[in-house]
């Protein structure tokens, strides 16, 4: 009988799950035998998947899990070294040279492990099957505009916390934009998952959004028009050809720009299309500083989904369920794609 073991999440700041009490339940009823740790953390409450006839386990005991076991997680696993023997589901960040990932995929080398890392479970087409993008987009833009009420009132923005909901962020965001006249914001990447998210909330507090995708940045820059919007959200990932839509020069450039979201946050790669910033920021302090009169600010937060944590794990949880219903069979389709790719990569460690 196939085993998946959905262990507790270990990164502070990170509550959500890749499994509902809903999609358990279709996974039993298909014959899959379904284990969920208990979490001191996670958003949605462990009574739903007892009901949904799971097996209840104590927090953290994933190691001690049956080898024959699936564990799956979302975010990172403890760094400390130990061989990993299980077949994992989570996303690694392990295949596009991270010191960290490369000592990850070692792990697995040593135990005989497999990683399944969830950005790669890819279709036919080579689109992922599942992404929190939406509410990266949606959760990004909303710290974003935070970082520009800030500036208003003369400060920098202070730290974020989760919302119990979509309903309740923007209620506070509300509270903290009050009556001023709003700012005018650039999406770049604007007809993608997480450009759709950070339009949507763009729109819900009635910021005017100019939204740019492939067509609008082919001729690779300058561009610009950048710089005469005062919030600039970049939601595409840093890649070989990607153009620079922020200059290092912009510091000093004649600007209405004062907050960068860069959303999909990946600051030290060497094709990052904004150069004015080197390191991401986080729930403590969401705001980087990098030029004043006026201010610049950027955010750069790596795990946006997790400040709305219930409606993202729906969302992502629903998407994936039913690539989690043929795990009967892990050497085809959504699976085997992923085992190849893993294959190749752990082969060069």
């Amino acid at each position: 009988m196939t085993h998946l073991w959905v262990r507790a999440e270990q990164r502070p700041n990170e509550e959500r799950v890749g499994l509902t009490p809903e999609g358990a339940a279709a996974l039993v009823k298909a014959g899959i035998r379904v284990t969920v740790e208990r979490s001191s953390v996670r958003a949605i409450p462990i009574d739903g998947y007892v009901a949904a006839g799971c097996e209840i386990v104590a927090e953290n005991l994933w190691p001690d899990a049956p080898r024959d076991a699936i564990i799956f997680g979302l975010k990172e696993l403890p760094e400390d070294g130990t061989p990993l023997v299980h077949r994992h589901i989570m996303f690694g960040h392990a295949y596009k040279g991270q010191p960290a990932g490369r000592e990850l995929l070692k792990r697995f080398k040593a135990g005989g492990g497999t990683l399944y890392d969830l950005e790669y479970l890819v279709d036919e087409s080579g689109r992922r099957v599942a992404a929190f993008g939406y509410w990266a987009g949606f959760a990004g833009a909303a710290v974003a505009l935070k970082c520009w009420a800030a500036q208003q009132k003369g400060g920098i923005a202070g730290p974020v916390a989760k919302y119990p909901g979509k309903g309740a962020l923007i209620a506070d965001l509300q509270r903290e934009l009050g009556d001023a006249a709003r700012p005018r914001a650039i999406v770049i990447g604007a007809l993608g998952r997480v450009g759709t998210g950070a339009s949507d909330l763009c729109a819900q507090m009635g910021v005017a959004v100019t939204k740019w995708d492939m067509a609008e940045t082919a001729s690779g820059g300058p561009f610009p028009e950048v710089l005469q919007h005062e919030i600039f959200l970049n939601c595409i990932l840093a890649r070989p050809g990607c153009p620079v839509f922020v200059p290092a020069s912009a510091k000093t450039d004649a600007r209405k720009l004062t907050v960068i979201g860069d959303i999909a946050c990946d600051p030290t790669s060497d094709f990052s299309p904004i150069k004015v910033y080197d390191r991401a920021t986080d729930w403590g302090a969401p705001a980087l500083r990098v030029a004043e009169n006026p201010p610049l600010d950027v955010t750069a937060i790596d795990n946006l989904p997790s400040l709305l944590p219930v409606e993202s794990s729906e969302d992502y949880a629903a998407q994936l369920l039913p690539s989690l219903l043929t795990l009967g069979d892990l050497g085809a389709g959504v699976w085997g794609r992923a085992k190849v790719e893993y294959d190749r990569h752990v082969a060069t460690v």
